[in-house]
């Protein structure tokens, strides 16, 4: 495989005109259908998975346990697969994960068509899906800062979060009629996009002169966790985010509102898995067009508390049309954090070392998903479903009334500009 080093030398050669169109960057629209295949294939494999382990079971435990089991391997791989975002060809490594992905979602296809799927040849699918994710996270997330020139990352975070929150809206509800047909068109059409996606990752063109490899050693391995222990403003963020995942993941439940208290059907679980995309497909395009320029800290800490609320009133919501609408504003208040968080991320980190500490970022937030189900899928099996979601959205809304004591430094961030490592070193200067 071939390396990558970090040149200083952005790619367009007005870096500082923040007007730059980013249709005009080949490679970034490479990278943003790479994106829209990738989410589309994943959310139709959730659909299916979901309502086809329920089908099964009738269990709400099972249904957490598809998110522990895509925990597992990320957890288990996070240092390594960051370790090979920063030694390898971040493409390279992203075209293999998409691939493999694509080959577990086939055998899932297989395994419906022959009439031998189980819950366990399920999970285990879920499984390898959930190791090659946490390869592909951070090998295509830090691909963006080598596309557009600094001064327009957050735009460009902001245009990829609405492709693959198009692709959420397109995905689910696609996923639940494909799955209402046949399970077997959902599975197959997943493995095909998956290997879309690999394959338009592999064209973008190579941004990086091959430089030399920095040996391995156990400081270079875990130099992700390090850095962010150092750098209060990401572990804030990170951490922030990844408990109010955490407790307010309501999703790996939808299938039992869909079926046991809406009684909608498939049709149903792909809707509702598709508003909370509408709604972050809708702020990201708002802020491609408005940017976050000042108080980046403090409109984090107020979408997050907005996440939590509307958490609760899905949870406690007895109408369908009310549930949708909460599940909208979910989405929109959760894309504000991520943009924010990501962009601060992103800035902070020099290139050598983004893999590393993305890779961290991603079992912060990422696997926090997974966990999150997991923990939903528990609490519903102790206490209902509906319970689960309420506690899950109030503990959110206390976590970010300690952050704000915990992190008062994230809490008072003001410009992303502030964030650059240029910028901090200015600071730091007598």
């Amino acid at each position: 495989m071939s390396t990558e080093q970090f040149t200083g030398l952005p790619p367009d050669p007005r870096p500082s005109d923040s007007s730059v169109r980013l249709t005009r960057h080949r490679a970034f629209l490479l990278y943003w259908a790479a994106r829209v295949s990738a989410a589309i294939a994943l959310q139709m494999q959730a659909v299916a998975v979901g309502w086809q382990m329920y089908e099964l079971t009738n269990s709400a435990f099972d249904l957490g346990l598809v998110g522990l089991v895509q925990f597992v391997p990320a957890f288990a791989l996070v240092l390594v697969a960051g370790h090979f975002a920063d030694r390898y060809d971040r493409r390279t490594v992203a075209w293999i994960a998409h691939g493999v992905e694509g080959l577990a979602t086939a055998t899932l296809a297989v395994a419906t068509f022959a009439g031998w799927i189980t819950p366990g040849l399920i999970l285990a699918m879920v499984f390898v899906i959930g190791g090659a994710r946490s390869f592909e996270h951070p090998s295509v997330q830090t691909l963006l800062p080598g596309l557009v020139p600094a001064a327009v990352l957050p735009r460009a975070i902001a245009g990829s979060s609405s492709a693959v929150q198009t692709a959420t809206i397109l995905g689910p509800a696609l996923g639940g009629v494909l799955y209402a047909i046949n399970p077997l068109l959902v599975y197959g059409a997943c493995a095909t996009l998956f290997v879309t996606a690999g394959v338009l990752v592999a064209l973008i063109p190579f941004l990086r002169a091959p430089g030399k490899r920095e040996p391995f050693s156990l400081n270079v391995l875990f130099g992700g966790l390090d850095f962010i222990r150092r750098h209060p403003l990401v572990l804030g963020a990170c951490a922030l985010d990844m408990f109010a995942v955490l407790l307010g993941g309501a999703t790996a439940l939808l299938p039992i509102f869909a079926k046991d208290v809406f009684a909608i059907g498939p049709f149903g679980l792909g809707l509702m898995r598709a508003a909370p995309a509408f709604g972050a497909l809708s702020m990201s395009l708002a802020l491609m067009r408005w940017p976050v320029g000042r108080h980046v800290g403090r409109k984090m800490y107020i979408a997050v508390a907005m996440f939590g609320l509307a958490t609760v009133v899905f949870g406690l919501s007895t109408s369908f049309e009310l549930s949708l609408a909460a599940l909208v504003v979910l989405g929109a208040s959760d894309n504000v954090s991520v943009v924010i968080r990501q962009t601060l991320v992103q800035l902070q980190t020099p290139d050598e070392m983004r893999g590393r500490v993305y890779a961290v970022n991603s079992l912060f937030v990422g696997t926090s998903n997974q966990l999150g189900e997991f923990e939903s899928g528990l609490l519903a099996h102790w206490f209902g479903a509906t319970a689960s979601v309420a506690i899950g959205g109030i503990g959110t809304l206390l976590v970010v009334l300690a952050w704000t004591r915990l992190f008062p430094g994230l809490l008072h961030a003001d410009r992303f500009d502030d964030a650059t490592p240029r910028a901090i070193k200015d600071r730091e200067r007598p």
